[in-house]
């Protein structure tokens, strides 16, 4: 079964350009080998941390939403912790929006 999920990483303030760009298709190409679909990424840019993480203040904050299957959680994640780009990591698994939608609606009906 497939589920929506949300990956955001938070990568070494000191890579360049070229590196931030091999590491984002790196984790990009092990999610569709694993099967994901609808993969969207975002480079948030460099962002200021709310705490100091391993000596650093700041961090490249990257955003990946996809649709998968939930086996291939924990094979990235586990890639993301052995890699010394990667400071910190967070999936969640978000709901559908039609949903949301629907527990709306019956609330509302419910009033």
């Amino acid at each position: 079964m497939t589920v929506i999920y949300e990956t955001m990483y938070i990568l070494l303030p000191e890579l360049g350009d070229e590196q931030v760009a091999q590491i984002i298709a790196k984790y990009e190409n092990f999610i569709c080998e694993a099967g994901a679909e609808d993969i969207t990424i975002q480079n948030r840019g460099k962002r200021r941390l709310a705490y100091e993480i391993n000596n650093h203040r700041d961090g490249i904050y990257i955003q990946m939403n996809y649709t998968a299957p939930g086996s291939i959680i924990a094979p990235m994640e586990r890639n993301m912790r052995l890699s010394e780009e990667v400071i910190r990591y967070l999936t969640l698994k978000q709901e559908p929006i039609e949903s949301i939608v629907k527990e709306e609606e019956t609330t509302a009906t419910a009033v």
